[in-house]
């Protein structure tokens, strides 16, 4: 657990920098019933920005489990419509939004994939409008993990207070320990500003990734494409953090001009199944071939969710001295495991990572290269041996990563 001190710490730090949280702005907080005390912390934080309302929606992994195993699954893939219009009201309002993502990494293990697949993505079909608002920054969001006992016996299997163990290390990478977390934060954004700025500049059209596990994966990048990084600009015009923690500068690959094998470096956790040494191969941008040593059933039912899950949609680069990949520690959880490798994403595209891509229709991005899907799922490729190339549309490389960091 957080302490409290720290907890609140965390809340203003979120709510400062990471949604950036405006005086009369309403804010909604999804957080699992468990951590009834982050709502609270949050809640009171928000009101203190000036906040004009606060909503908390309220998550259980134990009853959506029950939920997954025993609704009919017309039920479960029936989304009411009042969920969908719940989701479209932040858009409507002005909101911004928090996921609190506090789960316990196996919660579903066990569970029929196949009914796990077919509720999401009636999900994510029903979502698609609210999702396609976050992905082009219609609205402020930003996604943060506080620890549970679950999860910290799974990263700390050996420690005699595991869940301690983990707040210190959540501690940490948010730079909750730092005299002013806010000001850490600024200075860390400016830091993969530059390298944004670097490879914007040097406008390479491929990427080549190679490592000794055996990746030799070609990614082809969107026409238009432009590098991101920590700090994105809202359509209202305000800056906003949308993972905290962050280490990562990404940008689009092209959907059709992909071509190779990429292995996994660490697990994916999707849908509360782990899916462990799995392995892709591309063809013209689409997934031709694929293996899993645990979890097949789990990746196969992603990849064949639609055409766009097949393709990538994000390439990320993350040098392995970030201060999550020096924990050495794999924490099952995507947020942070994503900060700790350089990772690629299948489904579906940021808007905002082609130029002038928020205010471009699907037929244009698309036109473009960037991926469409009703998924975004990362997974992480990067090993301490992992080299990345860069190819300028005359030829030219430039070494971008030397074992696993950055060489710029």
């Amino acid at each position: 657990m957080l302490k409290n001190e720290t907890l609140d710490k965390f809340a203003d730090l979120v709510l400062q920098v990471g949604i950036n949280l405006q005086v009369g702005q309403g804010l909604e907080v999804a957080c699992p019933t468990s951590k009834r005390e982050v709502a609270v912390a949050f809640t009171r934080a928000a009101y203190k920005l000036g906040a004009k309302i606060v909503r908390i929606r309220w998550s259980d992994e134990e009853v959506e489990r029950l939920n997954y195993e025993c609704a009919q699954l017309s039920a479960l893939t029936n989304v009411p419509k009042w969920f969908v219009d719940g989701k479209m009201d932040l858009v409507k309002n002005g909101f911004c939004y928090v996921a609190i993502s506090a789960e316990n990494p196996k919660a579903f293990e066990g569970v029929d994939a196949v009914r796990l697949s077919k509720s999401a993505k009636a999900r994510a079909i029903a979502l698609k409008k609210f999702s396609n608002e976050v992905m082009s920054n219609g609205i402020r969001w930003c996604v943060v993990s506080v620890p549970t006992l679950e999860w910290a016996k799974l990263v700390f299997p050996t420690s005699s207070n595991p869940e301690s163990d983990l707040s210190n290390l959540i501690e940490d990478t948010m730079r909750l320990n730092e005299e002013s977390p806010v000001d850490a934060w600024k200075k860390h954004i400016e830091t993969l500003n530059k390298r944004a700025n670097f490879l914007n500049e040097s406008k390479f059209t491929k990427l080549i990734f190679t490592n000794s596990l055996g990746t030799n994966l070609s990614v082809g990048l969107c026409e238009d494409a432009i590098w991101l990084s920590a700090e994105e600009v809202a359509k209202d015009g305000i800056k906003f953090v949308a993972n905290m923690p962050t280490e990562e500068v990404f940008t689009a690959p092209h959907k059709d001009r992909v071509d190779g094998i990429v292995k996994s470096a660490l697990p994916l956790c999707e849908n509360g199944t782990l899916i462990k040494d799995f392995s892709l191969t591309f063809k013209n941008g689409k997934i031709v071939d694929f293996y899993a040593k645990e979890g097949y059933e789990t990746l196969k039912e992603l990849i064949n969710t639609d055409n766009g899950t097949k393709r990538l949609g994000e390439v990320a680069l993350i040098g392995k001295n970030s201060p999550i990949a020096k924990r050495k520690v794999l924490l099952y959880n995507t947020l942070f495991d994503e900060n700790a490798s350089c990772h690629l994403a299948i489904g579906e595209g940021y808007p905002t990572t082609v130029k002038n891509g928020a205010n471009l229709t699907k037929k244009e991005l698309t036109k473009k290269g960037l991926n469409n899907s009703n998924m975004h799922v990362d997974f992480m490729i990067g090993t301490p041996d992992l080299n990345v190339v860069g190819v300028k549309e005359n030829g030219e490389k430039v070494q971008i990563f030397i074992d696993g960091e950055w060489a710029i």
